[in-house]
């Protein structure tokens, strides 16, 4: 049979175990041992064969808040070895030990020895050991127990997250949920009822109450007004032991606001306001501000406003503030004082977020009245019409006749009289004035519809006594149109056909511009003009929509013969009165392909290719340049030699110059000079000989009266200013040569009769000299005799 142990725990319900080394099985009130064969190795014991026998103990409890003086005994640990001779010694370790928990070494007996509190640890967990005493060797394998502290209720019920504070809606039904408020009790909940917890109200259970199983708080009454009351302060209390007597408590403040529904109408603190306002107020200007109350508070308050009058309505305007929900009344149209003084409107607030199981209460709606008084102010003019006016007038009218009449009255009491002007910067060009006093608007230069259909003025009238009190409007002018404009023929002037034109053919339709608008619109008429009524090549179709159609009356033309005909058309308008104009139309004759287009309108040209290949087209630009090429050379030699010639003569003439101041070998001697140069000399810029002789009119006055035949003697003062003049003239031109013609002759020699012939010499003498000797010189001296003879010179031939 096992060894049994006996039982050490002081109290009757039990936990027995059998614990093996390894392995544990536990069951309620049983007792069991286990033989075990295993090999128990231990420091310096040599290992035997033994069969160990387990070792029992109770589960055991110690009782929390001991105030007792005496260490507690917990329970007796005992082990079937035991024989009571005192061999066996008894340890523990694990929480506590030694410390809270203490064992007899002999008997296995265990106390605590401190004051336990299951709220901080229900229970602690140790391991048990029993040794032989004088070897120390393990008899029995460590095992676990675990020491439970036994609850008392000695923790009252906690509000952890208090004081609470809710919110319910104002007029909310009886019964309405606020917020739930939860105690928690520290003791054990599986032992007894020291954690259960029931819940009831200390203060303001007239209008609140709590459900004492959850802890809910509910409305105990349906008229919170927060307008009366906006919060209420309750006192809730929580019961352990089930509210049985003995059980301990704790309480909290539950802090409950009443929230706002908008459950109030708005109400104007006076029925009238009184306000006053210029007449002369600008439109927008604020008149007042007015303000209903409302009781609600947050978007309950939120409220428009409204005019309800519709007289009021179309003068003035009101808006909300939206900072200071105020009204604010404006002027919506211009004010007068003249016409009323005195203003009601009726200004209505209305809620704008209304609740609808409220509207039973009534109406969330008020109403006052608004009394503007209108104070009088002196005004400028008004015109009538005020917008401004539209006048007509004919572009043929006369100067000063009649446009139009505006008219400005002062709508003061007092009506002052109104003088008007024209603001000249809308009529730069004076077109139109206007009367001072009557407003007549008059023409001041004639009228050109074509130019200007519209001119816009604008017209100041102002107070004769008071000129800063001044209005403008505008007056709009239409020029009423005149025909005045004849009709032309629209571009293009030209048209095309083809050689092989068939008779009865369109080529051309033909319209018409004309300048003027008359107000029926416009109407033209086509006809050829009486040059061209008899025309056998073409006839004009007249459309009737203000074109008229070219029509070929005849088969093929021929461009070789006539590649160009011109056709007068006249046109003529509707009027009144009717303006005609004559317009010519160019009819091009061309070649064309077999489809009708045209290729060529050129008289001499022929059918040719559309486009050119390239090769073509780049030995057509290389004979153009080769041909630019020679014309530029030819020009250059011909420049060259033009020069050469002109150098050479140059050169020969001033040799010749030189050479002639030598004495020669007379006339005969034809080697030493080349008489050319003395013979182009002979041709004189004032004296050119022809067929009929000398031209008289360049020969000086007593030349041309001898060669007349007027008889007389010779004037040789007139013959002295014509050779002074030219010297002077040669002098005075810097651009010649330093020589005349008349210096080609120089001076013949010291030894000739003749002396010197220079014009110069002659210009400086006194004496009349007798030039006769020169008709004795020979042929090539008979033209310089002609000159200085008194008489005609001889007519021999040469």
């Amino acid at each position: 049979m096992a060894p049994s142990w006996r039982l050490g725990a002081p109290f009757l319900l039990l936990a027995l175990g059998v614990l093996h080394y390894g392995h544990c099985e536990v069951s309620a009130m049983t007792r069991t041992s286990n033989t075990v064969k295993e090999k128990v190795k231990d420091e310096g014991i040599m290992s035997h064969e033994r069969v160990k026998r387990g070792w029992v103990w109770n589960q055991f409890f110690v009782v929390e808040e001991y105030t007792g003086t005496e260490p507690l005994y917990v329970g007796k640990i005992h082990s079937d070895s035991d024989e009571g001779d005192g061999s066996i010694k008894y340890t523990i370790s694990g929480e506590g030990a030694g410390t809270i928990f203490i064992i007899d070494e002999i008997t296995g007996d265990i106390h605590a020895t401190e004051r336990l509190d299951r709220e901080e640890k229900t229970y602690y967990t140790l391991r048990a050991q029993a040794r032989d005493r004088l070897t120390d060797r393990p008899l029995e394998p460590e095992s676990e127990f675990i020491i439970k502290v036994q609850d008392i209720n000695d923790s009252e019920p906690k509000f952890l997250e208090g004081p609470y504070i809710g919110s319910v809606a104002e007029l909310s039904p009886i019964g309405t949920s606020v917020m739930k408020v939860t105690a928690s009790d520290a003791d054990d909940p599986t032992y007894g009822s020291s954690a259960r917890v029931v819940y009831s109200v200390l203060e303001g259970e007239k209008f609140f109450t709590v459900d004492n199983q959850t802890g809910v708080i509910l409305t105990a009454v349906a008229d919170l007004d927060r307008e009366t009351q906006d919060r209420y302060e309750l006192v809730v209390k929580a019961t352990d032991m089930a509210g049985q007597m003995g059980g301990l408590s704790g309480s909290t403040t539950v802090t409950i606001v009443i929230t706002d529904v908008n459950d109030n109408p708005p109400r104007f603190p006076q029925k009238m306001y009184q306000f006053s306002v210029s007449e002369g107020a600008a439109v927008g200007t604020p008149v007042g501000r007015v303000m209903a109350t409302d009781a609600d508070m947050g978007e309950n308050t939120d409220m428009s406003y409204l005019i309800k009058d519709e007289e009021g309505g179309e003068l003035f305007r009101v808006t909300t503030d939206a900072d200071t929900q105020e009204a604010i009344i404006t002027i919506r149209k211009p004010l007068d004082f003249e016409s009323k003084r005195t203003h009601n409107v009726v200004v209505e607030a209305v809620n704008k977020h209304v609740d609808p199981r409220f509207v039973d209460l009534g109406s969330f709606r008020d109403q006052t009245i608004v009394r503007v008084s209108v104070s009088d102010t002196d005004e400028p003019p008004i015109f009538r019409p005020p917008e401004g006016a539209v006048m007509e007038v004919q572009e043929d009218a006369r100067l000063g006749a009649l446009v139009g009449i505006v008219t400005a009255v002062d709508p003061d009491m007092e009506n002052a009289p109104v003088r008007y002007s024209i603001d000249r910067g809308t009529d730069q060009e004076k077109i139109f004035n206007i009367d001072a006093v009557t407003g007549a608007i008059t023409l001041g230069k004639i009228l050109d519809r074509e130019t200007a259909g519209w001119h816009n003025i604008t017209v100041t009238a102002v107070e004769a006594d008071n000129p800063s009190q001044a209005s403008q409007t505008s007056v709009s002018i239409r020029i009423l149109d005149v025909n005045d404009n004849p009709p032309e023929l629209a571009t293009p002037y030209e048209a095309s056909i083809c050689e092989d034109a068939k008779p009865g053919q369109l080529i051309h339709t033909i319209s018409v511009v004309d300048r003027d608008e008359p107000q029926s619109g416009h109407r033209f008429y086509f006809t050829l003009a009486p040059e061209a009524a008899n025309n056998r090549h073409f006839t004009l179709w007249d459309v009737k929509d203000n074109t008229a159609g070219i029509r070929t009356q005849r088969t093929g033309f021929n461009r070789q013969e006539q590649n160009v005909y011109l056709l007068p058309i006249l046109v003529v308008d509707s009027g009144p009165p009717a303006l005609s104009s004559t317009g010519t139309l160019t009819i091009h004759v061309c070649g064309c392909d077999t489809e009708g287009a045209i290729q060529s309108c050129n008289a001499t040209a022929y059918v040719m290719s559309a486009a050119l290949s390239p090769g073509a087209l780049i030995a057509l630009l290389v004979c153009m340049l080769i041909l630019i090429v020679l014309v530029l050379l030819i020009l250059t030699l011909k420049r060259h030699r033009k020069g050469q010639r002109m150098s050479e003569d140059e050169e020969d003439m001033r040799d010749n110059v030189i050479k002639y101041n030598d004495e020669g070998g007379g006339e005969q001697d034809t080697q030493a000079y080349d008489m050319s140069a003395l013979r182009s000399l002979y041709d004189f810029p004032e004296v050119k000989s022809s067929e009929s002789g000398p031209d008289l009119r360049s020969l000086p006055q007593w030349i041309q009266s001898r060669v007349n035949g007027d008889g007389g003697a010779a004037d040789f003062s007139v013959f002295k200013g014509y050779i002074r003049k030219k010297v002077e003239q040669a002098d005075a031109d810097l651009s010649v040569p330093p020589y005349d013609s008349f210096q080609t002759y120089a001076f013949e020699g010291t030894s000739s009769p003749a002396l010197s012939l220079s014009s110069i010499h002659t210009l400086s003498t006194t004496s009349e000299q007798d030039f006769s000797y020169l008709s004795d010189w020979g042929p090539r001296f008979r033209q310089l005799a002609g000159f200085y003879s008194l008489g005609h010179p001889e007519e021999d031939g040469s």
